[in-house]
């Protein structure tokens, strides 16, 4: 069953009319291949060519009496050509059929995936630069940090995305081989010429060697791919459910006219996609276990793999596609709170400049130890009283034997924290391949200004 959130594109690639033609294409080009090799009658081939023709039904009725869906679809085609079909499916064993197919329908399952992570690297990539100098307090345990900025915090996310392109760019290219090679994979009936000429026709490689089936690490290459990425996705939207919470209120989804977030409280604005986002990478994450269980076949083949690939295989697909387009959505449409991520930052008067003003007493001839009790003593007085950091600092007799008021404003300077944003960037997006560069190597960032924001336009 096509589950209710799947997208059109990628459930018609995955359906039963199309995997049908992707199974009569192979049969196609190894009749014409053989046909050129002059292995079968070239107006057999001509003829299946031109009759080879099926329905869903049709193969499903004879299902019900062959218990074989390759007998069956071969039955079925076989019945509109004629005579020539005893050349249809001549020297194969079913495999050879079902696995180069699904290595079309995977390697162009890959191709929308592409696309869909394209999109969302874009949305990210255009949000990272709207709030590039958004300021907001960095957590670490998920308490207050060190400040950061929200534009980083999605620069991060397109970094993950470009490394799980690469990731994806390399299983379409581990997926996509084919195989010819028979029963046990000793090519008894057909020759690797055939195999090689029938692969270069459908845009497959020659797997170098198989048993009956391609084997299945391949697969599980694809399946621990998809579930990497659901993982980079699960990471946005746990962040952004952190955000959202009523304490930090930094960030929301968008919530449209009509919206209702809860059956009892009409007050209720909950970060739903989020958590769709998170419960659904879960489930990649099973079926990417389930795709390694497949890899340890009996001998040369046995069909323990085959049930579970008929669930794995189009579902972790389609849903991966559908957390892609939804997460494209949510960034796209994020509702930022620049106001509030700045008060969060201020509201504990300046606590998370202590390691700034650490290493200033230790450059003024204070021990690490004795500058971190020091730091430590007004910090936990300031959490504990509520009292504003920065104004027990500026009072402390002990600081002020090693600091002016003047120094230690410097040490709590929001632009000279932050002064290495713009570097970070260029090595984040000038990289063609979201790789980072070091610090000095830039190039120009397109729709962003070059060199380094003064405090003005920073805060």
């Amino acid at each position: 069953m096509i589950p209710r959130y799947a997208l059109p594109e990628m459930t018609a690639l995955w359906s039963d009319e199309r995997r049908f033609a992707t199974w009569l294409d192979v049969e196609l080009a190894v009749c014409e291949v053989q046909a050129e090799l002059g292995l079968i009658p070239a107006e057999a081939a001509a003829d299946i060519r031109a009759r080879a023709h099926f329905t869903v039904a049709r193969i499903a009725e004879i299902e019900q009496t062959t218990r074989h869906d390759v007998i069956a679809f071969t039955t079925a085609v076989a019945e509109q050509i004629g005579p020539a079909a005893r050349y249809l499916h001549f020297g194969l064993t079913s495999s050879d059929v079902v696995d180069t197919a699904n290595a079309i329908l995977m390697r162009d399952a890959c191709d929308l995936l592409l696309r869909r992570l394209d999109a969302l690297a874009e949305a990210l990539r255009v949000r990272a630069c709207e709030h590039k100098h958004t300021v907001m307090i960095g957590r670490t345990h998920g308490v207050h940090a060190e400040p950061t900025t929200f534009g980083l915090v999605l620069a991060l996310y397109y970094a993950d995305l470009q490394r799980n392109r690469r990731r994806l760019q390399q299983a379409r290219h581990t997926v996509a081989v084919g195989k010819l090679s028979g029963a046990v994979g000793t090519f008894a009936h057909l020759d690797p010429e055939v195999e090689a000429r029938v692969c270069a026709r459908l845009g497959l490689r020659p797997d170098p060697i198989s048993t009956q089936v391609i084997q299945r690490d391949r697969h599980a290459e694809l399946l621990l791919t998809l579930a990497l990425i659901g993982a980079g996705l699960e990471k946005i939207a746990l962040e952004i459910r952190h955000l959202q919470r009523t304490e930090v209120r930094e960030v929301r989804e968008a919530f449209g006219a009509g919206q209702k977030g809860s059956s009892a409280m009409p007050h209720k604005r909950n970060p739903i996609v989020s958590e769709q986002l998170c419960g659904l990478a879960r489930v990649l994450r099973a079926n990417a276990q389930a795709a390694l269980e497949n890899i340890a076949l009996w001998h040369e083949r046995d069909i323990s793999h085959s049930s579970v690939e008929r669930i794995i295989l189009p579902d972790s697909c389609i849903l991966a596609d559908y957390m892609l387009a939804k997460s494209t959505e949510l960034i796209t449409h994020l509702v930022v709170d620049a106001e509030r991520m700045r008060a969060n930052l201020d509201s504990l008067g300046g606590v998370t400049f202590s390691g700034s003003l650490l290493l200033a007493l230790v450059q003024r001839g204070l021990t690490r130890e004795a500058a971190y009790a020091l730091v430590q003593r007004l910090a936990l007085q300031a959490w504990d009283e509520g009292r504003d950091f920065l104004t027990l600092a500026s009072q402390d007799a002990e600081l002020q034997q090693r600091l002016t008021p003047d120094e230690l404003r410097q040490q709590c300077d929001l632009a000279w924290q932050l002064r290495h944003v713009d570097k970070l960037f260029q090595r984040v997006f000038d990289a063609p391949t979201g790789e980072a560069l070091p610090f000095g190597e830039t190039h120009h960032q397109p729709g962003s200004p070059s060199g380094v924001a003064g405090r003005a336009e920073l805060f």
